[in-house]
């Protein structure tokens, strides 16, 4: 089997710190994906609101996520300490790509749990369509 592979954009934009919660295990006693799902949702709104910017806002428009890969490579488990890291890729007139690399640290040692990447649309939420990416959040993108 192919195993999807994520390279991870070199500039960082964020840095999201979470806990695993006893919520996000499975009954495999792990996280489990749709928990890792929210964990890149949590560490993507962290990230918005650090440039005043929101999933419903980002200068006019709001976001839609289009499409969603993910990458696991290790396992996480409860009180493992989580840091998000998220690098904006390919950015067009109508969307864009964030990447997040998860981090954790158990027992003083770090490591890569998993990567992954949305494909996030802007989005006019009123005339439910599609809309261009706003100058000021395309900047915010790019680290301007």
């Amino acid at each position: 089997m192919a195993r999807v592979k994520i390279e991870i954009p070199e500039k960082k934009l964020f840095e999201a710190q979470i806990d695993v919660r006893i919520t996000d295990l499975n009954y495999g006693n792990h996280v489990g994906n749709d928990a890792l799902i929210s964990i890149l949702h949590e560490s993507r709104v962290q990230f918005l609101k650090s440039g005043t910017f929101s999933e419903m806002w980002v200068g006019g428009p709001g976001l839609i996520m289009a499409d969603l890969t993910v990458e696991y490579i290790r396992e996480l488990f409860y009180g493992d300490r989580l840091t998000v890291s998220i690098s904006c890729g390919e950015i067009t007139r109508l969307s864009f790509e964030l990447f997040y690399a998860v981090y954790a640290t158990r027992e003083d040692k770090t490591f890569i749990s998993a990567k992954a990447k949305t494909g996030m649309v802007c989005f006019n939420y009123q005339e439910k369509r599609v809309a261009a990416v706003p100058d000021p959040f395309r900047a915010f993108l790019t680290g301007q």
